[in-house]
Formats: C-alpha cells, sequence, structure tokens
C-alpha cells in the first residue's frame, strides 16, 4: 500500500510532466516575445493542493528542464520564469493554506496576481536589457506600461481563472484516485457563483488579448 510520502511524490512529479507539457504544447503569443502558456495554472493547483514549497518545487524543476530542452533564452529565461512563476503560485498557496476556503482562495489569487506583476516589472527593468541585445535600458522603462504590465496583467487573470474553473473538478478527481486522501468535512456542492466568476475573469481577459493583439 502506498505511503502518503510516496503519493505526494507521485502527485507532485504528475504535475511538473503535465505543467511541462503544457510549456511545451501551449504557446499563446501575445506581444513581441511574450507568449502566454498555461504552466502556471497547473503549478498553482499543485500549491493549492500540496502548499507553497511544493509550488517552488515543481516551478524549479519545470524551469530547469524547460531550459535544458526547448528553451532558447538560457539561464535568465529559467530564472525569469521562476520568478514569474513564484511570485503568483507561492503567493497565492502560501494564502489559501492560511485561510483554506473559497474566498482565501479569490484572496490568495488576487494577491499573487498583484505580486507578480510588481515584481515582473521590477525583473523585466532589471533583466530585460541582458538578453535583448541592442535595447537599452531607457527603452525597456518605456515598455514597461505598454507592454509589460498589460501582458503580466493579462497572465495573472487567466492563470486565476482557470485555477477558479479547474481546482474543484480536478481535486475531486485526484481523490477518486487515491492519489489525494479523502476529505472528513462534509461534501459541499460546487458553487455556481465561482465558476461564473471564473467565467466572467476569462471572457475579460480573452478581449484584453484580443485589444493586446490589435483584432480589436
Amino acid at each position: 500500500m502506498q505511503t502518503q510520502s510516496t503519493k505526494k511524490l507521485v502527485l507532485l512529479a504528475m504535475l511538473a510532466a503535465v505543467s511541462y507539457i503544457m510549456v511545451a504544447l501551449v504557446r499563446i503569443p501575445v506581444v513581441m516575445f511574450l507568449s502566454y502558456e498555461p504552466k502556471d495554472v497547473v503549478i498553482t493547483i499543485g500549491g493549492f493542493l500540496l502548499g507553497p514549497m511544493a509550488a517552488f518545487a515543481i516551478s524549479l524543476v519545470v524551469s530547469l528542464v524547460e531550459m535544458v530542452t526547448i528553451s532558447d533564452t538560457g539561464v535568465i529565461g529559467c530564472i525569469m520564469n521562476l520568478i514569474s512563476t513564484c511570485s503568483f503560485a507561492c503567493t497565492a498557496a502560501f494564502i489559501y493554506k492560511k485561510k483554506h476556503d473559497l474566498w482565501g482562495a479569490v484572496l490568495g489569487l488576487l494577491s499573487g496576481a498583484v505580486a507578480m506583476i510588481a515584481v515582473m516589472l521590477l525583473w523585466n527593468w532589471l533583466i530585460t536589457p541582458l538578453y535583448m541585445q541592442g535595447v537599452s535600458r531607457e527603452a525597456v522603462t518605456a515598455m514597461l506600461v505598454p507592454m509589460f504590465l498589460p501582458f503580466n496583467a493579462l497572465k495573472a487573470g487567466l492563470n486565476s481563472a482557470f485555477v477558479l474553473a479547474l481546482y474543484k473538478p480536478l481535486t475531486t478527481a485526484l481523490r477518486k484516485t487515491n492519489l489525494l486522501p479523502r476529505s472528513s468535512s462534509p461534501k459541499k456542492k460546487a458553487n455556481p457563483g465561482i465558476y461564473i466568476l471564473a467565467g466572467l475573469l476569462l471572457l475579460t481577459c480573452v478581449l484584453w488579448l484580443l485589444v493586446i493583439r490589435g483584432v480589436i
């Protein structure tokens, strides 16, 4: 019979593998060299399930594997990926661990979004000139508000919408496979409000993406 620690390792490995697949197969170009891939959704759900250190561990593994396989940005890209994901996923997971309910999840995702936007504005300003040859720091500074800020806001919004929509059904599926322990609390019905919120947030993000791309 599998021990809880073995099940946790299996779940961590599975989440890391799915996160990597999301990076390798799903890339949505947004603006210039910036693209959205939904790996942070999987990593954040892992953090909700197993805690913020699990989110960090999955992010570290995926960033390193991505660096040596499909990425062309080397160590700098690996560092930026790790910082971006952890600022969102670890912040959200930390707050959800402290307040383990629906509103804790919403507050965690909102806090993670704010943290990622703020952190990435700073790190884009610091790091982007190092791997964009011929682009000065002054030029990067000029891109922070019109390009990097809306991109990271869009990324945070999409991440939050997908986490809200997928967390409950994924948790239920994992409990049925015994990778997660059965909940001792009474079973609650799915809250339709959370899916409405996720849908509205996703619709807003799609419209915002179309605006950024110049489609509308």
